[in-house]
């Protein structure tokens, strides 16, 4: 794989954007020490063992499942958490399996999605204006002063609970005839975490984050020229991209040409974020670009964030318009000839009132109604589909089926 073999950014490079402001550098400076002594999260030969399985998925022969929390919350790396979300991601994998005819490959929103972009750096409430939540690896969710005051030591806060979750997948009871292997993966945002995590493998030489088996980049923060695709240029983990609407073929080619310069099948994903309106109109000139200039990479459709509304008071999104993003996503694809190649969800293995509707498909039969969205909406920060909205949704995804490139069995 072309990757440069150094883990340490050049003196030259950007300064990255969505960073915390934060109130003691001296302080910052210990934790990225303190980082940099301990052991890696994950292994390098897990990440490469991921990148083929996600080079089947750019060739057609699999399908990519990735789903979790939004934003991780740090006291809920509990047995009960991780079980649950890691439990319904096997049992839709299983669903799309069948359905599909294809292996699916299932990695985890886990185990590093501890801090989070946002669009402005200052939240009011009543008249009182603080820092914006960004995530338990730096602030607290709750409005007080001392809860948003950015903390550097949150961040090693969240390598332990990242340990945690990594042992509690690999702990996890088998319900089934077999236990199947999830990843971890999550955007790779938050600089004082991930550079000291970051290590140069001695097998090969090429330089490995140690946070995760797969990274992103988010829509926010995909600039060609910015500090974080730098970062994951130089990293030989499978990383990803999100791209909103407002992307155009260029970008996708540039951002292929700096981040898989080698073109190797499983290196690059590009997740999909348009929203339900936009999808069979923005999609099929970037995939249609991507494919004629031969580039593989693994297309995935995130149907949630490009769907965002406020019911009540609350962020939520509506169950119809998640599907219907999945669908049209699905579409586009078959009438092109390429290969949908995977959906990544904001979800959770409990029963939560985050996401509206759901229920035989009908927004408001039997799933979640407005008036329920108080009861147990337990996101920090962007709404999740509950287990039975999880389940639903496959059924309803594998409905859809999937023109794989080469035939089944």
């Amino acid at each position: 794989m072309s990757v440069p073999q150094s883990p340490v950014p050049p003196a030259t490079a950007p300064l990255a954007g969505q960073q915390p402001q934060w109130p003691d550098p001296g302080e910052v400076t210990r934790v990225r020490e303190r980082l940099a002594g301990l052991p890696p999260l994950v292994r390098p030969d897990d990440a490469d063992r991921l990148a083929a399985l996600l080079g089947e998925a750019a060739l057609g022969r699999a399908f990519l499942l990735q789903g979790g929390d939004c934003a991780e919350m740090i006291e809920r790396a509990t047995p009960a958490a991780v079980h649950g979300t890691v439990s319904t991601l096997s049992r839709l994998a299983g669903t799309l399996e069948r359905a599909f005819g294809l292996p699916v490959v299932t990695v985890g929103r886990m185990a590093g999605q501890y801090a989070k972009p946002r669009s402005s750096p200052l939240e009011t409430v009543r008249g009182l204006t603080l820092p914006a939540y960004r995530g338990d690896a730096v602030n607290g969710a709750a409005f007080t002063e001392r809860d948003r005051t950015p903390d550097p030591r949150r961040m090693l806060r969240a390598y332990e609970a990242a340990a945690t979750t990594l042992r509690l997948i690999a702990d996890r009871p088998v319900t089934g005839p077999a236990a199947r292997e999830v990843f971890v993966s999550h955007e790779a945002l938050l600089m004082d975490y991930e550079l000291p995590l970051t290590r140069q493998d001695a097998r090969t030489g090429r330089a490995y984050a140690g946070s995760g088996h797969l990274l992103w980049a988010g829509e926010r923060t995909r600039e060609p020229e910015g500090a974080h695709i730098a970062f994951l240029s130089r990293i030989a983990n499978p990383v990803a991209v999100k791209i909103g609407p407002g992307a155009r073929p260029d970008d996708l080619l540039r951002l292929a040409r700096l981040l898989n310069p080698g073109a190797v099948p499983g290196r690059l994903t590009f997740i999909v974020r348009t929203g339900a309106g936009a999808v069979r109109r923005v999609l099929p000139e970037l995939v249609g670009a991507v494919a004629g200039a031969g580039v593989p990479v693994v297309w995935v459709c995130d149907p949630m964030h490009g769907n965002t509304v406020r019911v009540n008071g609350r962020k939520t999104r509506y169950f119809d318009d998640v599907y219907e993003e999945i669908a049209g996503f699905f579409e586009v694809h078959r009438s092109l000839g390429t290969h949908p190649g995977g959906v990544h969800l904001e979800m959770t293995g409990a029963e939560v009132t985050e996401c509206l509707g759901g229920g035989s498909g009908a927004v408001w039969s039997a799933g979640v109604r407005p008036a329920d969205l108080g009861s147990r909406y337990e996101s920090a920060c962007d709404p999740r589909l509950n287990r039975t909205q999880t389940l639903e949704l496959g059924r309803l995804i594998a409905g859809l089926r999937t023109p794989s490139l080469v035939p089944a069995g």
